[in-house]
């Protein structure tokens, strides 16, 4: 019994413990200092909030390397209070690097991790390319991005340009990200007038359907900013059906249509545009169109057969809104998914002037 009493005891503690070290709320675990110029001090801040009602005090800092140093409060810290780990590193070897910094709490056993990372560069270069789209308070060099011709698996990137314009320092953040997407902001932290990089990952693998997945997302001035329609940026993927284990195509379907750049002319005073593009299975076994889809509003399509046999034609009508296309930021196309392993992605262009 007594060794009950015991277990049950240390039990409480380690909850205890454990339940008091994540009343510390960490607004950044990571930051990225971007480019750092050599043998000067590159400085990180990590904002830090006690969401306990009782005070907390850190009784050691733990750093990877003795090239980092860090500065945080030697006082108890109260119930609600804010506070800042200060972590310096001195730039003294060439090429990117990655920290460590491990933060203990006085009694608990686990760590709060933070991490700092960059690149030490002998001069600092920012990106002399053209910002031409304004998102919120910041400009960026795209306002669009499209992950294309994905197989199941893969693990893409794409690179965003972005600029502070404002007379004050920001930290940009990407807002209302999905599961499958992440982003990582190069340096953290962006100084008036300076220019830094945003890196966005898609995880294929999270992806639940083939063809078209779209999402926006939403580049705030600091975290915490708010999401509104002028900070949008939209994000689409294409993940393609997998063939690896197709042998022979001659024995497979064969998509044909008749154009893949289908142009309605000019709205003029009307409002909607009409046509049609015939679509033919040349192959020797049945086509399945499993998936169409728009990358942007305005069209609209129709298609009344979507498994043809050999030899079988059908018409796919579309559609095209003036309103709508009007208000659409990207380019109006039509996406089409099949069973052919040579063709498994088909993209209809429609012009309208």
């Amino acid at each position: 019994m007594q060794n009950k009493k015991t277990f049950l005891t240390i039990l409480l503690l380690c909850i205890a413990m454990t339940v008091r070290a994540q009343h510390v709320e960490v607004t950044n675990n990571v930051v990225n200092m971007g480019q750092v110029t050599f043998d000067s001090p590159a400085v990180a801040e990590f904002r830090m909030k006690n969401k306990g009602r009782r005070s907390l005090q850190i009784e050691k800092v733990y750093t990877s390397c003795g090239c980092t140093t860090v500065d945080y409060p030697h006082k108890a810290i109260g119930g609600g209070d804010e506070f800042t780990l200060t972590v310096a590193y001195n730039a003294r070897q060439m090429g990117h690097f990655e920290k460590q910094v491990g933060v203990y709490l006085k009694g608990t056993t686990n760590p709060i991790m933070l991490k700092v990372k960059g690149i030490v560069v002998e001069e600092v270069t920012d990106y002399a390319g053209d910002f031409q789209y304004t998102v919120g308070q910041l400009k960026t060099d795209i306002n669009e991005v499209v992950f294309d011709d994905v197989n199941r698996g893969d693990q893409p990137v794409a690179l965003i340009h972005v600029l502070n314009p404002t007379n004050k320092m920001s930290e940009p953040v990407v807002m209302h990200l999905p599961r499958y997407l992440k982003a990582e902001i190069s340096p953290s932290k962006l100084a008036p007038g300076r220019s830094g990089l945003i890196s966005l990952t898609l995880n294929s693998a999270e992806l639940r359907n083939y063809g078209l997945t779209q999402t926006n997302v939403f580049l705030g001035l600091f975290p915490g900013d708010k999401v509104a329609p002028e900070k949008e940026i939209s994000v689409s993927a294409v993940l393609l059906p997998d063939f690896s284990n197709v042998k022979n195509t001659a024995e497979s379907p064969k998509i044909q249509l008749s154009t893949t750049q289908l142009n309605l002319g000019s709205f003029g005073n009307k409002k909607k545009l009409h046509g049609e593009i015939v679509i033919t299975n040349e192959g020797a076994a049945r086509l399945d169109i499993s998936s169409l889809q728009m990358f942007t509003a305005g069209l609209e399509v129709s298609l009344n057969k979507s498994r043809l046999q050999p030899g079988e034609t059908v018409k796919l009508k579309i559609a095209a809104h003036a309103k709508e296309l009007r208000q659409a930021k990207g380019k109006p196309r039509i996406l089409m998914i099949t069973n052919d392993p040579v063709m498994p992605k088909v993209v209809i262009d429609v012009m309208v002037d």
